[in-house]
């Protein structure tokens, strides 16, 4: 098959995204960069982490793009008191029987929407690492797998920190992306006045994709031509976080762990799709450089020196961006 060919067996099987975005953008004015990105996670079946201050449509888009997917969607809230088995479900005796059955949960639907997920107690967390990685849950001594496509979508709010708890490293890192929600620009700000600040019912999305349509395309997604200079491109670049003075003499001592090879593959596997996304069989090196914040942010943890000067990891990316040579 050449190019030409593949290209347009891509374009014919993405069709689905330009009326995804059509769909969510009744309900979400602008924020295009984050219905992205929620687009990408579909197509990688990868995990979001969504951080932004109250009132920015972190949980609007959620609940949109869920509406336009012919799969089960479920909205947890976090709050302090939640307990493992209100989220993993538990083991139920029945005296009938004289036996205990199993009750899932709520984390048994494709779209997870773990709304304010630093507000639950590190026991919570814990629980949701076997579901986020392995796609599976133990209740009692029976494991069960979770649906396809599984995705867990969070939101937290960085300013409000009272009654909230840190992510653990290993949690952060099962994300695929972090994404920094910011404020719509004034035209936005004016449309969502119009659209929301009315008497009338909000809008709403409907279905126009499927779980098999966007398993299809995930198909396609990993045909997708990664050449061995862009591939090595990938590597730098995570091993610059690592080893951030052999990029630059100025970044000694500013990281006090860098990204780990899970970094590597999401890297890799979301610029595929970001092509996919773009029509094109094949990935370039600017695909990389698009995706290396989201992928990168919440992987690296910055030293105490780096903390007190208020240098942010995203400061650091752009610095082994603009140090690390492109193919």
């Amino acid at each position: 098959m050449d190019t030409r060919e593949f290209n347009e067996i891509i374009a014919a099987n993405s069709s689905w995204i330009s009326a995804l975005r059509t769909e969510v953008g009744k309900v979400v004015i602008g924020q295009q960069a984050l219905v992205d990105r929620l687009i990408l996670s579909l197509l990688c079946k990868g995990h979001v982490l969504l951080e932004g201050v109250p009132g920015l449509a972190k949980t609007l888009s959620v609940k949109a793009m869920a509406g336009t997917l012919h799969a089960q969607f479920a909205r947890i809230q976090f709050t302090p008191d939640l307990l493992p088995a209100d989220l993993l479900g538990t083991m139920i005796y029945n005296p009938e029987e004289r036996q205990f059955t199993a009750k899932k949960g709520p984390i048994f639907a494709n779209l997870i929407l773990a709304d304010e997920i630093n507000r639950a107690p590190a026991k919570v967390q814990s629980a949701l690492l076997e579901a986020m990685q392995e796609r599976q849950v133990t209740l009692g001594e029976t494991t069960y797998r979770l649906p396809d496509p599984f995705l867990v979508l969070a939101t937290q709010n960085p300013i409000d920190q009272e009654g909230t708890y840190q992510l653990p490293e290993a949690q952060l890192d099962r994300f695929l992306f972090k994404v920094l929600v910011t404020y719509p620009t004034r035209e936005e700000e004016l449309q969502v006045l119009d659209l929301m600040a009315s008497s009338a019912k909000p809008p709403e999305t409907s279905p126009v994709t499927t779980p098999e349509q966007v398993a299809a395309s995930r198909d396609l997604v990993n045909q997708i031509y990664i050449d061995d200079a862009v591939r090595g491109y990938i590597v730098d670049l995570v091993r610059a976080t690592r080893f951030p003075e052999t990029v630059d003499v100025k970044l000694r001592g500013l990281i006090r762990a860098g990204a780990s090879p899970r970094a590597t593959i999401n890297l890799a596997l979301a610029a595929r799709a970001n092509a996919f996304m773009h029509h094109r069989s094949f990935v370039t090196p600017q695909d990389i450089k698009d995706l290396a914040h989201d992928i990168l942010r919440h992987r690296i943890l910055l030293s105490y020196e780096a903390e007190a000067e208020n240098i942010s990891t995203d400061d650091v990316i752009d610095h082994i961006l603009t140090k690390v040579p492109v193919p």
